[in-house]
């Protein structure tokens, strides 16, 4: 069976996202105080990246934030809606808000016009903003596949996101994690708005030029031999990084990394992947790799 390409027609895939659902007379401003996205300026409809952040500044959650006319829905990666509750409810002191979790279905299109699929009366449609690819993200109840894509899986869905750049909890991103090094602040920060938690040390590094120690790139390996996470890259005889993720890309052909490289480090550049006494050629390339 061959993989539909999605660099050539529009595929569905299951998308698998966590839902909270946030309400009550004070959720926007509360919200507004967790976030670093500025949320009293979204209209009803309107979708946006946001980080909820430390009280230090260091990543908690990478979230998507969609406005609602009475309530506002969060979604975040598989498995990391808990620890985005309990974030959220640690602070909730005097505040007339909720925050309940869902189970919503989902799915991810992705390709030349998956921009134009509609979705149904009681789904979130979003763009889900995937360097180098178009698309529209559907989350709601009951949902079914979109008719007219092609039908993709879940580890395709995966691939598309190392190629496109875009950071996952758990592999680019924990709590050790600096939004400078992610790629996404300038979609995820409004550096207009007034305090937030986290604010100062994103507020900071932006001040100096927003350059983070490290950086996310891409890198382009062998089919044949699929790198895994913890990878070390060295560039020139020096250790220049460590691979977060990594994929078989087969419309490509070949492996598809993401790595949190140094910021001396020059990209494009050839490197060798070393795990467990072995070494492979490898290419580091700019995101996104679509």
């Amino acid at each position: 069976m061959t993989t539909p390409d999605p660099h050539h027609e529009a595929v569905a895939y299951p998308l698998a996202r966590d839902i909270l659902v946030v309400s009550g007379p004070d959720a926007t401003a509360y919200l507004q105080g967790q976030l670093s996205q500025d949320i009293e300026s979204m209209a009803v409809g309107d979708s946006a990246w946001s980080f909820a952040l430390a009280p230090a500044g260091k990543v908690e959650a990478w979230l998507r934030v969609s406005r609602r006319d009475d309530d506002w829905v969060l979604d975040i990666d598989e498995g990391f809606g808990e620890d985005l509750a309990a974030r959220l409810t640690r602070f909730l002191l005097r505040t007339d808000a909720t925050v309940a979790p869902v189970s919503w279905d989902g799915f991810a299109v992705r390709g030349p016009g998956a921009a134009e699929v509609v979705p149904p009366d009681t789904t979130l449609g979003m763009d889900p903003a995937w360097p180098g690819v178009e698309g529209i993200d559907l989350l709601g109840p009951g949902l079914s596949a979109p008719a007219g894509p092609a039908v993709g899986d879940a580890v395709d869905l995966e691939t598309l996101r190392i190629e496109s750049g875009v950071p996952a909890m758990g592999t680019e991103i924990d709590q050790s994690t600096i939004p400078a090094a992610t790629g996404v602040v300038e979609r995820s920060v409004s550096f207009t708005k007034g305090c937030y938690t986290g604010q100062e040390l994103v507020a900071r590094v932006n001040s100096r030029g927003g350059v983070a120690p490290t950086r996310l790139c891409g890198v382009l390996g062998p089919a044949d031999r699929p790198l895994g996470p913890g990878a070390t890259l060295v560039v020139g005889g020096e250790e220049a990084g460590v691979v977060t993720s990594a994929s078989y890309a087969p419309w490509r052909d070949a492996t598809v990394s993401l790595a949190y490289v140094k910021r001396a480090v020059e990209v494009p550049s050839d490197a060798r992947a070393e795990a467990h006494g072995d070494a492979e050629a490898v290419r580091l390339v700019p995101l996104p790799m679509t």
